[in-house]
């Protein structure tokens, strides 16, 4: 049953704008969990730009089934007009963990 769950990396400026992401979708049971990396830093191209920017990590473990509407709430918080938001499907793992993750985010 692991292929039920993933992980779903979300990178964003602040560590507050990461919070309030992480709180909406944790109460709101899209995710069970959500971890904050900070310090993460950055190099991307934008608009034919390269940038090189601070950021923080933020990786949310949900249910596959609930990743779209995961997507379309951190769209409404997030402040990029392209946020980064990617699944990567869980493969394998502990089975006890994986039943929380299935348990804590459903409606």
């Amino acid at each position: 049953m692991a292929e039920a769950c993933c992980v779903v990396f979300v990178t964003v400026a602040r560590r507050e704008e990461a919070e309030k992401i992480a709180d909406a979708l944790v109460g709101e049971r899209l995710a069970a969990c959500c971890s904050l990396v900070p310090d993460l830093f950055s190099i991307y191209r934008w608009k034919g730009e390269i940038h090189r920017e601070p950021e923080v990590l933020l990786i949310a473990k949900t249910r596959r089934d609930l990743f779209e509407k995961l997507r379309e709430r951190v769209v409404a918080l997030h402040s990029y007009e392209v946020p980064e938001i990617v699944a990567l499907p869980i493969v394998a793992g502990d089975e006890p963990y994986l039943d929380w993750i299935r348990r804590e985010s459903a409606p």
